[in-house]
């Protein structure tokens, strides 16, 4: 049975953001979109008006994924440091997943021409996990407000780097997989970023 409605624009945006990673922005065409998802172009453009529009919506699927397996810190663990800790290594994690990093890459390369799907794109990945950080050392911590920054800033950046910069000019191997959250202490190098948040939260918390 042919796929309609709905169904079919969540078979075309599977398949477009299959095609989008694998050529870029640039190399992707609504034929080959059409082709893959085996429907009409006019079907495709029923659905999507331009490839610009079939972009941004593939961006928006991608960050729905993103987010749904970040969750919250509070989840990770009872003790308030260490969910943080984990909290920041599931980010580094996650980063890691091809499909993410290759988004990154796409939103980059795009930032000029689509600044809005860019925009969106680091907010959906950086930003709302900085955001979900600083929510959570708030309650916890009673931190103030730019102290909760600093830290919330300084453990995903410590988390994430070199590495993901490595990651951006392809001197990193990626995952085809999604991380499982299982190995977040076997996946990411946890001793440093823990080491440090227990000093700065020693050292403000009640200062």
């Amino acid at each position: 049975m042919a796929r309609r409605g709905n169904e079919l624009r969540e078979h075309i945006l599977a398949e477009a953001k299959n095609v989008f990673l694998e050529l870029g922005f640039d190399r992707t065409s609504m034929d080959l979109v059409a082709q893959r998802a085996q429907t009409s172009k006019r079907s495709l453009y029923a659905h999507f008006e331009t490839k610009d529009v079939l972009f941004v919506a593939v961006i928006g699927r991608i960050q729905e994924l993103f987010d749904g397996r970040m969750k919250t810190p509070e989840r990770y663990a009872d003790d308030p440091t260490e969910a943080a800790v984990l909290f920041c290594g599931r980010f580094a994690q996650m980063l890691t997943w091809a499909p993410i990093l290759r988004t990154c890459r796409l939103g980059i390369a795009e930032a000029e021409r689509l600044p809005e799907a860019s925009s969106g794109l680091y907010e959906a990945f950086f930003g709302k996990a900085h955001a979900r950080l600083c929510a959570f050392l708030e309650e916890r911590f009673a931190l103030d407000g730019a102290t909760m920054t600093l830290l919330a800033d300084q453990a995903l950046t410590s988390a994430v780097q070199p590495w993901f910069t490595r990651a951006l000019f392809g001197l990193e191997e990626l995952r085809d997989e999604v991380p499982d959250q299982t190995t977040i202490t076997t996946d990411v190098e946890l001793a440093p970023l823990r080491a440090s948040l227990e000093i700065f939260i020693q050292n403000h918390v009640g200062a």
